[in-house]
């Protein structure tokens, strides 16, 4: 037996955010086919030079993402979503963390979100719920060079 339920899909996103967002929206689809260590080595090297996104940025990435997609809006659609709202921030100069984990309370939910600021952003759960087991973060501004 399955329970009807309505998405939410974010309105008020503009022109030029949705259409951003469907520019992403294929390489996330394809990425969320690749396996973990492959998809982690893209966004490795994705995220050189970019600065760690606001939580608003980061928001504003994933509204856009849920607006222009049905299976990024959907429940399942977790991994798809989390991508491209990282590749969308990207776009805009900034990164944010990229995670993977499930959740620390039964059942058991694997689980592919975004954080800003130390925070999961547009999840609506504590920001304990879950435990991440694979993080793809800023690189530290502050690194010294190679010599």
């Amino acid at each position: 037996m399955t329970t009807p339920s309505a998405l939410e899909r974010p309105t008020g996103v503009p022109f030029t955010r949705r259409l951003a967002a469907r520019l992403v929206l294929l390489p996330a689809v394809a990425l969320s086919f690749l396996p973990p260590r492959r998809i982690r080595a893209v966004l490795d090297v994705l995220r050189r030079g970019a600065a760690p996104a606001t939580a608003a940025q980061a928001r504003s990435a994933r509204d856009a993402m849920c607006a222009v997609s049905l299976l990024c809006a959907g429940p399942k659609g977790c991994l798809p979503r989390s991508l491209g709202a990282a590749l969308l921030c990207r776009l805009t100069g900034g990164w944010a963390t990229w995670c993977t984990g499930a959740s620390v309370v039964p059942p058991f939910n694997a689980h592919a979100w975004i954080e800003a600021e130390g925070r999961p952003v547009g999840e609506d759960v504590p920001d304990d719920y879950f435990a991440r087991l694979l993080a793809v973060e800023p690189r530290a501004a502050n690194r010294s060079p190679r010599r």
